[in-house]
């Protein structure tokens, strides 16, 4: 069948995106899903399809544990980042009525910087002679170093949630934004107080940004490999940190193509819960 001009400079526009998924995600999912199903033989690789790999992940209680654990501090660090991030876009929304666009900039201003130079500035400030630890001495709160700040899950999560505020803020905005005005002042008008207008109105029409911005950070931090490294210590590994040990020191490509493919399985089965769960909320405060 010959295409017409139109159909043939639509297919031209859309090839290069096209080739972009087949090479760059198609095919490593791909490759990663084949060698998820075989066997490191020593500097080998046994191309016999078994299911050994994930018989071990779910047996061994290290590997469950290491999922676990980075659910958990995904999960922590939605929660907390929404918190943090959603009185900032209110406030952004409702209350400042010119120069909105110089306060959405100043939030993109962390975006300027490395992602890892942010990570290395709480190693800095949590350390055992760090910022807080020095001024926490000086003022003489303490008599000696807290050690327990830095590399565990508390700092991971600290550090992560502060990582990503900003990705949590502007969805939660425009949602914000986006609310008919009409509707707090018909809620004013019928007697509803300022918590109750939150509750009923505000908080129910911009549960999409809610969703938004926490699918946003949740997916993204599940799989985080920088942060445990450099703040979480042994106490704060996540499965990431796993994962390149089997690509890496380990050279068991099988075994870390296998944690990952279950990694994101659990992933997914938790943001399907956790959006279950928001969507359940949003129907609650309607």
């Amino acid at each position: 069948m010959k295409l017409n001009k139109q159909a043939k400079t639509g297919l031209l526009l859309v090839s290069p995106a096209t080739l972009y998924v087949i090479l760059l995600i198609a095919a490593p999912t791909a490759l990663t899903i084949a060698y998820s199903f075989w066997i490191q033989d020593f500097v080998d690789v046994r191309r016999t399809f078994t299911l050994a790999n994930y018989i071990e992940i779910f047996e061994d209680p290290l590997y469950r544990t290491l999922i676990f654990r980075s659910v958990k501090i995904a999960t922590l660090v939605t929660i907390y980042t929404v918190l943090l991030a959603y009185p900032v876009a209110y406030f952004i929304a409702f209350n400042v009525k010119e120069r909105k666009a110089m306060w959405l900039f100043l939030v993109t201003i962390p975006f300027w910087t490395s992602y890892l130079l942010r990570v290395f500035s709480w190693k800095i400030i949590l350390g055992q002679n760090g910022v807080l630890n020095s001024t926490l001495l000086g003022l003489g709160v303490i008599d000696e170093p807290i050690s327990s700040l830095l590399y565990n899950s508390n700092a991971v999560v600290l550090t992560l949630t502060h990582a990503w505020a900003p990705f949590a803020i502007l969805p939660i905005f425009v949602a914000l934004n986006k609310i008919d005005r009409s509707f707090l002042e018909a809620a004013k008008d019928l007697g509803e107080g300022p918590l109750r207008t939150f509750l009923r109105v505000t908080l129910p029409l911009s549960m999409p940004g809610v969703i938004g911005a926490s699918m946003i950070i949740f997916i993204p931090t599940v799989g985080d490999y920088v942060t445990p490294a450099l703040v979480g210590g042994s106490d704060g590994a996540m499965v990431a940190n796993m994962i390149q040990v089997q690509f890496g020191k380990a050279n068991n490509w099988p075994l870390g193509a296998a944690l990952a493919l279950s990694a994101v399985v659990c992933v997914t089965i938790a943001a399907v819960f956790y959006v279950a769960l928001l969507k359940v909320l949003e129907r609650v405060l309607k």
